[in-house]
C-alpha cells in the first residue's frame, strides 16, 4: 500500500479519467458480461463508515468526485441546494448547508508558466511526428525550458536577462509548484506480481476468486485502518485529537500499469474532511494516516494471502532476489520470467533512478541522502511515464495477455502445465486442528520478540511501527472470522456472493 495526497482542483481526476462510459459510470454492470466487454476501467465505488453522515452509497460519480475532492463541498451539493430551494431556502442558505466546513482555498500559482511548458513539450513532439506526450529527453527538456523561460523573462521585464544566474533564478521560482489545498489521499493498494499474473491468464473462474480476494484483503485493511487513523483536531493550532464518524472513501480498482502490463490495483481516495462527533466538518489528522502506512501495508498482504490461501489454496514462497531487504513473497509456482517480463514500468523507474543517482554523485561528490533518493525516484517516475493508452475492455487485455505469456513460456501446453501446478494444493484436514492456547506466558514471548524485531531494524519507533512487524508474520482475521490459512480448499470453493463485477 503506498500514500500519496491528492490536491484540490483536478487532482482527483486520474481515477475518473478511464472510467467505462458506457452508461456504467452512472449505474454500474448490468451483467457480468458487460464488465468483461466494456472498454475502460471500472467505476468506483462509495465506502467508509462516514459515509452514514452524507447519506450516499454506491457508485461513485464524476460530478460527485468533482464536489467532494475539486472543492471540498457535499458530494450532491446541487441536489441538496436545489430541494432546499425548492422548500423556501435562500440561495445563498441552500449553497451554505451543501458545504463540509470550510470550501478548500483557491491559491495563486504559476499555472501559466506551468500550461505553457506542457504546450512547448507537446509542439516539440508534434513536430517530430510523436504523440503530444510522449517522452522527452533530459537534454531537450531543460533546451526547452530554458528557451521558455528567456521568452517569459523577456515579456514580463521587456529585457534579456543580464546574466544566466538570473535566468536560472527565475526559471527556479517559475518552476515552483503551485500552492494546492489538499482535498484527501490515494491509498494503492497493489498485490505482489505474481498476484497480477495468475489474475491475468487463469481461467475466468479462478481469476474472479484472484480479483474477489484482493478485494476482501483491501475491505479488511481499510476496516483497520478507519478505526486506527479516523481522527481530526481541534482547538487553536489543534492541540486535542478527537473521534470522528469515519472517513468518507472512493474506491477504484485498475487493471493494468501504464505500458499496459497485468497491474491488479485499487485506488482509495480518502477526503480530507470528516465530521466530528457533534457534527463538525473537520480536515482528516493526516499524521495518523501517515504513521499506519507501513502497517496498512503488511496487513493488506497478509490478508490477501489469507483470502487465496482459502479460495484457491496456493501457497507464498520468498523471492530469492530480496538483497538486503525484506523479503518478498510470491505465489509458489508462477513462473518468475512472467513476472519480470509484466514489470516494464518498474524496470524503467529502477533503471532511470540509477542514471540520475549517478548524476548526483557527480554533481555532488557524494550520494544522495535518504530525502534525496526519494526526490530522485519520484523524477524518475515522472521522466518514464508514458502517456496513458486507450481504454480496453478486459476481454481484449486477456487475449493479449494470454498470446503474450505463451510467447514467454514457449507454448500454451507450458502455461496450462503453470496454472495447474501453483493450483495444486495439498490436502487439508475437513476440520482443522484446534487452535493452541494462548495464555500470558505466550503472549509475553510474542511481545518480546515482536519488539526485538523492530528494534533490530529501527533506531526509533511507534506503536504503528509494532502494529506492522506481526501484521507481517502473522495473518489477521480476514472478513467473516475465519483464521487465516486454518483451512485450505482447492479451486472448487464456492465464492461468498455470485461473481457479478468482482472490481469495486
Amino acid at each position: 500500500m503506498t500514500l500519496h495526497k491528492l490536491t484540490a482542483g483536478d487532482g482527483y481526476t486520474y481515477l475518473t479519467r478511464q472510467v467505462a462510459a458506457a452508461d456504467s459510470t452512472e449505474r454500474g454492470y448490468t451483467s457480468l458480461g458487460d464488465y468483461y466487454a466494456a472498454k475502460g476501467e471500472s467505476p468506483g465505488r462509495w465506502t467508509g463508515r462516514g459515509l452514514e453522515s452524507l447519506g450516499i452509497t454506491g457508485v461513485v460519480s464524476e460530478k460527485q468526485m468533482r464536489n467532494l475532492f475539486g472543492m471540498g463541498i457535499h458530494p450532491d451539493a446541487e441536489r441538496i441546494a436545489a430541494d432546499l430551494v425548492a422548500r423556501g431556502s435562500s440561495v445563498p442558505a441552500a449553497a451554505a448547508a451543501a458545504r463540509l466546513g470550510a470550501m478548500f482555498p483557491v491559491y495563486d500559482g504559476p499555472m501559466e508558466w506551468h500550461e505553457r511548458l506542457a504546450r512547448a513539450y507537446a509542439e516539440w513532439n508534434q513536430e517530430r511526428g510523436s504523440a503530444p506526450r510522449a517522452r522527452i529527453a533530459d537534454e531537450d527538456r531543460s533546451r526547452i525550458r530554458t528557451d521558455l523561460a528567456r521568452a517569459v523573462f523577456v515579456e514580463q521585464h521587456h529585457r534579456e536577462p543580464d546574466t544566466e544566474q538570473e535566468l536560472t533564478g527565475f526559471l527556479r521560482r517559475m518552476s515552483r509548484p503551485a500552492r494546492s489545498a489538499v482535498a484527501g489521499f490515494d491509498l494503492t493498494f497493489s498485490p505482489v506480481k505474481s498476484v497480477s499474473t495468475l489474475w491475468a491468464v487463469a481461467p475466468r473462474e479462478v481469476s474472479e476468486r484472484v480479483e474477489a480476494a484482493h478485494a476482501a484483503a483491501v475491505t479488511a485493511t481499510l476496516a483497520w485502518l478507519e478505526r486506527q487513523v479516523g481522527y481530526t483536531r481541534v482547538g487553536t493550532g489543534g492541540p486535542a485529537q478527537v473521534d470522528t464518524r469515519g472517513l468518507v472513501m472512493a474506491r477504484f480498482t485498475h487493471r493494468d500499469s501504464r505500458a499496459g502490463d497485468p497491474d491488479l490495483h485499487t485506488h482509495v481516495a480518502v477526503s480530507n474532511k470528516v465530521q466530528t462527533l457533534d457534527g463538525r466538518w473537520l480536515a482528516l489528522d493526516a499524521r495518523m494516516l501517515y504513521r499506519f502506512n507501513v502497517a496498512g501495508s503488511e496487513y493488506y498482504n497478509t490478508a490477501l494471502e489469507a483470502e487465496l490461501g482459502a479460495a484457491l489454496g496456493v501457497t507464498f514462497t520468498e523471492r530469492p532476489d530480496a538483497g538486503d531487504k525484506r523479503p518478498v513473497r510470491e505465489i509458489t509456482g508462477v513462473d518468475p520470467r512472467l513476472n519480470q517480463a509484466w514489470s516494464a514500468r518498474a524496470a524503467a523507474i529502477t533503471t532511470t533512478t540509477g542514471q540520475l543517482q549517478a548524476r548526483f554523485l557527480d554533481d555532488h561528490g557524494r550520494v544522495p541522502t535518504t530525502v534525496e533518493m526519494i526526490s530522485l525516484r519520484q523524477r524518475a517516475n515522472l521522466a518514464t511515464r508514458q502517456a496513458k493508452h486507450e481504454p480496453r475492455s478486459l476481454n481484449e487485455q486477456r487475449t493479449a495477455w494470454h498470446h503474450q505469456a505463451v510467447r514467454i513460456l514457449g507454448g500454451p501446453q507450458n502455461l496450462s502445465n503453470m496454472i495447474a501446478g501453483v493450483l495444486t494444493a495439498e490436502p487439508q484436514p475437513a476440520v482443522p486442528e484446534p487452535a493452541a492456547a494462548v495464555d500470558a506466558a505466550v503472549l509475553e514471548q510474542l511481545v518480546a520478540s515482536t519488539v526485538a524485531t523492530v528494534a533490530a531494524h529501527r533506531a526509533q519507533w511507534r506503536e504503528s511501527n509494532v502494529h506492522a512487524e506481526p501484521a507481517a508474520d502473522h495473518p489477521p482475521l480476514p472478513p467473516g472470522g475465519r483464521s487465516a490459512g486454518s483451512t485450505r480448499r482447492r479451486s472448487g470453493w464456492t465464492p461468498r456472493s455470485p461473481p457479478t463485477a468482482p472490481a469495486s
